[in-house]
């Protein structure tokens, strides 16, 4: 007998890293997927193996997510699909200077972490709030908490997506539909383990501060499932969040003088 489904559930950013991580977890939970990212092979590979073991129906919507129209070109190819849960996922970071940064990576960067996942956002909760039951799960970071120089647009981007998760949590309260940030701190995946080779700034991190991705996204579907709101996986990454009980002018100053100190070794 065919496991009864759940629903449906959109991941972007599922080609690899936490989004890969999580569509197993919601494969195994009970919901089918449609899988979004600019890599189609690695997603018919993960569909798949979700259909071999858990049943799974997979769209698989190859999809580059730094268009200005990748949004409204998705709800337009999944017109006819019911989403039940949004995990909006895809992001990227760039380590270094803001002014060694190229004029389009500032505009991708806006446009993949703050602009898509916005636009995704307004365009399937509507249909949740209709329907009375809904989740969106936010991938933010522990970034988002305070400034970090040398990070500082990937901070203020995800700044951005934990300010709405929570603005609006309390909007959607009563309806039946939940929003979720899920602010991890350094996660294992393909980028960092690269970008931990290349870079002081990101080799600095101590091992102890450096999370499974595979981790991350469990804690990341216990919290959207149990609908909080803010959830920050790891023991000592809610310490390192902690801080933030502190004032924002002496933690930047701090900030800025380690990052200034690491930057020199670039």
């Amino acid at each position: 007998m065919a496991k009864r489904r759940k629903g449906t559930a959109l991941i972007t950013g599922a080609s690899a890293g936490i989004g890969a991580a999580l569509a197993p977890l919601f494969a195994a939970g009970g919901f089918d997927l449609v899988l979004v990212a600019r890599r189609e092979a690695p997603m018919k590979a993960l569909a798949a193996e979700l259909k071999r073991q858990h049943g799974t129906r997979s769209v698989v919507l190859p999809k580059d997510l730094l268009r200005r129209a990748a949004a409204a070109e998705i709800a337009r190819s999944l017109a006819n699909e019911r989403i039940d849960v949004l995990v909006n996922n895809a992001g990227f970071y760039e380590i270094g200077g803001f002014d060694a940064m190229k004029p389009e990576r500032v505009q991708q960067m806006i446009q993949l972490n703050v602009t898509t996942a916005t636009e995704l956002t307004r365009l399937f909760l509507p249909p949740m709030i209709e329907r009375g039951a809904g989740r969106i799960l936010n991938i933010a970071s522990v970034a988002a908490f305070q400034a970090v120089p040398y990070l500082s647009l990937y901070a203020a981007t995800k700044a951005f997506v934990l300010s709405l998760t929570e603005g609006l949590a309390e909007e959607l309260k009563g309806t039946g539909v939940t929003v979720t940030a899920v602010c991890p701190g350094v996660t294992e995946t393909e980028g960092v383990r690269s970008a931990r080779k290349k870079s002081a700034l990101a080799a600095a991190v101590p091992e102890l501060f450096v999370y499974d991705e595979g981790e991350v996204a469990k804690e990341a579907f216990r919290a959207c499932m149990a609908g909080e709101v803010v959830c920050v996986p790891g023991a000592m990454v809610r310490l390192m969040a902690s801080v933030n009980r502190y004032p924002r002018s002496i933690l930047r100053i701090v900030n800025g003088l380690v990052a200034r100190q690491l930057a020199r070794k670039q």
